[in-house]
């Protein structure tokens, strides 16, 4: 079975574009909350949340869902995108230079998007489609020769995504794939967070003891991976290897997690046994972390019983960026893809006083590893649990 790597990158989160501006804004501790001026947050819990500076989009009926707006300006400068229904002069029997004038992108590649509500903003209007049509008009947008498919499995929905695309490269079905993802601030999701009580009046404050819930977050991340035998073919370099994969549900509850994190456990084991990869070499990772007290006490209860808490550092970034949904897996595989590069684990912006448990595993500052390897999880409603190995390029 080939080798799975990630070419290319690129993220858009409230800390502005690109991994680095990532990297560097949560390694300096910033925070990109700002006060909601889309909709009346009046009567909801918090009027914050990790906006994108300069994603304007208006909810009037005849315009285009921000998720779409979103999405070309996450891909504008890397891909060229084609109006949807549009003919192009592309063969589609050779590559095209999708990514830039020394990289190619077969248009034969599928498009794997994760999102966890899509173009949800159009709903009050009647015009709202399924998020499952994502990926399709992102596709011919791309002029890609196939619609692909939208993962939509919660808050582990692009972990999933990147698991399944590395998945099917491994098995030898695919040797390109696109993962995109995504998610914006609509005020239906906003008014559901805050109904369920699950978000925090104050920014998030991951694995800290007196952290009230989450903040919403917005972003978008696409990573292009490819296997061993067609990254030589396009002589590019790997950014990073995606060494092992694991899903599980524990539905335990519609919301909450199993309080002693039983889906998981076996998430993170089945990524280890699938990267062929110890649990004792396992000293990095990037957690989930959404600042709600039952997720973050359920994550400490998993690393200490998997893991020696005395050897491993973990963080959480949604301090930071916000909660950014079914985009926040890929966002993390980024990230980890510079944490891998720099050696360096960022801190867990928001942490003051750490969590019963957490403080031998979480800190505010940032912290050099000296693996080749980072776990990053996530976790989701309805108890769906992933994890991934990313590592070094060998």
């Amino acid at each position: 079975m080939t080798p799975v790597y990630i070419v290319d990158a690129h993220v858009i989160t409230a800390l502005g574009s690109g991994v680095e501006s990532l990297f560097g804004g949560v390694a300096a501790g910033k925070k990109g909350f700002a006060r909601v001026d889309r909709f009346d947050t009046s009567a909801y819990v918090s009027p914050y949340a990790g906006l994108i500076s300069g994603l304007s989009f208006s909810i009037k009926p005849e315009e285009t869902s921000g998720v779409l707006i979103l999405a070309r300006k996450l891909l504008k400068d890397r891909v060229p995108l084609y109006p949807a229904g549009s003919a192009n002069s592309v063969d589609p029997i050779n590559s095209v230079d999708l990514l830039g004038p020394e990289d190619s992108l077969d248009l034969g590649a599928l498009l794997i998007t994760a999102s966890t509500k899509g173009p949800v903003d159009l709903i009050r209007h009647g015009q709202g489609s399924p998020v499952a049509s994502l990926a399709g008009q992102l596709a011919r947008e791309l002029g890609l020769n196939r619609p692909g498919f939208n993962i939509n499995a919660a808050c582990a929905s692009s972990t999933i995504a990147l698991a399944k695309g590395a998945d099917l490269i491994r098995r030898g079905r695919e040797h390109t794939v696109l993962i995109v993802a995504l998610d914006v601030i609509t005020e239906f999701v906003f008014s559901g967070f805050s109904a369920i009580g699950a978000m925090s009046a104050s920014p998030a404050m991951p694995f800290d003891r007196d952290r009230q819930g989450l903040t919403l977050g917005e972003g978008a991340a696409f990573l292009l991976l490819m296997g061993k035998e067609r990254l030589e073919q396009t002589n590019r370099r790997a950014l990073a290897e995606i060494r092992g994969w694991g899903i599980a549900c524990d539905a335990a509850h519609l919301t909450a997690p199993d309080r002693t994190g039983s889906g998981l456990k076996k998430a993170v084991i089945q990524a280890c046994k699938s990267g062929e990869t110890s649990l004792d070499s396992i000293h990095a990772i990037n957690a989930h972390g959404t600042g709600t007290r039952y997720n973050d006490a359920m994550e400490i209860e998993v690393f200490k019983a998997l893991f020696n808490p005395r050897s491993l550092m973990a963080n959480s970034i949604k301090g930071s960026i916000g909660h950014t949904l079914g985009a926040a897996g890929a966002i993390e595989a980024v990230l980890c893809t510079k944490i891998l590069e720099k050696k360096v684990l960022p801190g867990t912006p928001g942490l003051s006083h750490p969590a019963e448990g957490a403080g031998t595993i979480f800190s505010r500052d940032n912290r050099e590893i000296t693996s080749d390897s980072i776990l990053t999880t996530n976790s989701g409603f309805g108890g769906i649990n992933a994890a991934l190995i990313l590592g070094g390029v060998r």
